[in-house]
């Protein structure tokens, strides 16, 4: 993966199918944390339960979309989770972060980035989709902070893995 995605920090990669394998199995690893945390671990500590789905199916309904269960889970899974967010880091994130703050580790810019998807999705989205502004700062709000930036950690963690031919 070296010769097409440089493992300097914000280097953009090549708009190629190789980026967009790097970019689904990333995604596929920090989709899969975001919803282990948020549906499994989270409830049982007795914390909320994450419905990404459901934010999904408001957004799709609020636009006038189809809105039934299929729509909402490809839209979290498939459209946000192997494509959106990824694409957000390796060549919007990133690129700016290197350039604005320089060679860093990892390990800092993606839990920015992750707290920034929070703020994305549960600040954004939601209002967009009819929904309380950061779903009232209810349990659900924490959960999900907690679960965007771990999306944001494995993520790049996975792409850093890969790099490492």
């Amino acid at each position: 993966m070296s010769t097409q995605t440089s493992s300097r920090l914000g280097a953009v990669p090549a708009l190629n199918a190789q980026t967009l394998g790097f970019m689904f199995v990333a995604g596929f690893f920090a989709s899969n944390a975001f919803d282990l945390w948020g549906q499994m671990i989270s409830p049982a500590l007795g914390w909320a339960n994450l419905s990404p789905h459901g934010l999904a199916r408001s957004l799709l309904g609020t636009l006038g979309l189809p809105n039934g269960d299929f729509a909402g889970y490809f839209v979290h899974f498939y459209l946000v989770g192997l494509i959106g967010y990824p694409v957000g880091w390796l060549f919007i994130f990133a690129p700016i972060w290197a350039r604005v703050i320089g060679q860093t580790h990892w390990f800092i810019p993606s839990a920015i980035y992750g707290f920034g998807l929070w703020v994305f999705a549960i600040g954004g989205i939601t209002t967009i989709a009819g929904l309380p502004f950061f779903l009232g700062f209810t349990g659900i709000t924490w959960v999900a902070l907690a679960g965007h930036v771990l999306y944001g950690i494995v993520m790049v963690a996975v792409m850093n893995y890969i790099k490492q031919d």
